[in-house]
């Protein structure tokens, strides 16, 4: 059952180092959004009454919470790869959940390109390869800016070759 999980022996890519600063980066300003926001609103509604003790268990839990994704991030990037084989991309990720993804070029419908404002500021962008099937699609996040461009152009370039030959 191990090697249900294995990966094939390929050359596998791994995710831009400087994704692990956009996943440290989107967890300091999400926690320190909301967190405060409804930190606040608990302390407003419950500090003149008997319960005003769950406005420190709100607090220590997201305390817990953000240091857990803190320490958590590096692992989670790390196990992050792509490879790319002649007729299949193949993902996998995961930490205590993890997935192997194998996707044939040909089932290709389109290539997503995304960068939000975070990756943007690292030169970083989202690859993704749609295809017909609601599970079948994958994506690639915090690639560099160029590798993201050669992952799409080899992408396009290989699911057409493949379409052409039906």
């Amino acid at each position: 059952m191990s090697d249900l999980f294995r990966p094939p022996a390929l050359d596998w890519q791994r995710l831009s180092p400087k994704y692990l600063k956009v996943r440290v980066l989107a967890t300091l300003l999400g926690h320190g959004v909301w967190v405060p926001a409804s930190t606040f609103g608990l302390w407003y509604l419950l500090s003149d009454t008997q319960f005003g003790f769950v406005v420190w268990a709100w607090l220590g839990l997201f305390a817990t919470l953000f240091i857990w994704n803190l320490v958590r991030a590096p692992r989670w990037v790390r196990s992050w790869g792509y490879a790319e084989h002649n007729d299949n991309i193949y993902v996998t990720h995961g930490l205590l959940f993890r997935t192997l993804t194998c996707v044939p070029y040909g089932r290709m419908q389109l290539v997503e390109v995304d960068s939000g404002p975070i990756d943007r500021l690292f030169d970083l962008a989202d690859v993704k390869m749609v295809t017909a099937s609601s599970s079948g699609s994958v994506e690639i996040p915090g690639l560099d800016r160029a590798a993201a461009e050669a992952v799409r152009d080899r992408f396009i370039a290989r699911g057409n070759e493949l379409q052409e030959s039906i």
